[in-house]
């Protein structure tokens, strides 16, 4: 699909990835709905896509809004009810916003638990069944998922289930949605240079090797695979092959994450 003059309404906008993929998308040409958490920095990345362009501010339009909350979830879909009714129609949703916790299961809260799994799973769910009410025929839905999604990994063991859900979950959408004109897609990144992690995440990757993908970087995936309107995609390598050992020789990728488990113990242990 060409993004050139589609609305596209993209939640964690103001987050690493999801600011990146903003500028990217107005530089398409796209006129955006930013929904993000912090009023401040939703206005500022307004501000920041709009100025230089050939189109008005007024064509990118921003909402504040905490999707770990379901009374944000009904505003916003309010929100998209009253602007479908004012002729400002909607063509593509990506479901951007997310959060993870590096942490093993038992140092965790069951408030925090909850709360993460509300974000990344039952948010994005929540949002594509309401779509289905203001998204234009044809549209499409972009899910960002992760490669966790796909290899369970010690220290995100409720990151990995929500990201593991949110993939079968658009693969099953996308067959339900066929005959309808609207695509579901899931796109997994790797690890990403982002605030959601801290020091010790970084250090832990260093330490074992593990390469990080700039935010531009995951943006730019994004871009192509909603033009090539690709159903569902892995970033980075090897990552990419363990998710597909992980589908066919599982024991393979345990062998290979039980050797660095005492390192990723180490560095679950200190504090953030």
């Amino acid at each position: 699909m060409k993004l050139t003059n589609k609305r596209i309404l993209l939640t964690g906008a103001t987050g690493g990835i999801g600011s990146a993929l903003a500028r990217q998308l107005a530089a398409k040409g796209a006129n955006l709905i930013l929904v993000g958490r912090n009023q401040s920095k939703l206005g500022a990345l307004l501000h920041q896509i709009s100025r230089g362009e050939s189109v008005t501010p007024a064509q990118h339009l921003s909402l504040c809004a905490d999707l770990s909350q379901p009374d944000d979830i009904e505003a916003l879909h309010r929100q998209c009810l009253t602007w479908r009714d004012q002729g400002i129609t909607i063509d593509m949703l990506i479901n951007n916003a997310g959060s993870n916790e590096f942490a093993y299961l038992a140092q965790r809260s069951s408030e925090a638990i909850t709360r993460e799994l509300q974000l990344n799973l039952l948010a994005p769910i929540l949002l594509c069944q309401k779509a289905m009410s203001w998204l234009n025929h044809p549209g499409q839905i972009m899910n960002i998922g992760s490669t966790f999604g796909a290899i369970g990994y010690p220290g995100y063991t409720t990151y990995c289930a929500g990201k593991a859900g949110l993939y079968r979950f658009s693969e099953a959408l996308n067959r339900e949605l066929s005959d309808s004109g609207i695509t579901v897609q899931y796109l997994g990144p790797r690890a990403t240079d982002t605030d959601l992690n801290d020091q010790r995440v970084t250090e832990l990757n260093q330490q074992l090797g593990n390469k990080t993908d700039s935010p531009e970087a995951v943006a730019t995936a994004i871009v192509h695979s909603l033009e090539q309107e690709t159903p569902a995609r892995w970033l980075g390598w090897p990552e990419k092959l363990f998710v597909r050992l992980n589908q066919l020789i599982p024991k393979v990728v345990t062998a290979s994450i039980r050797k660095q488990h005492a390192t990723i113990t180490d560095f679950a242990r200190k504090l953030p």
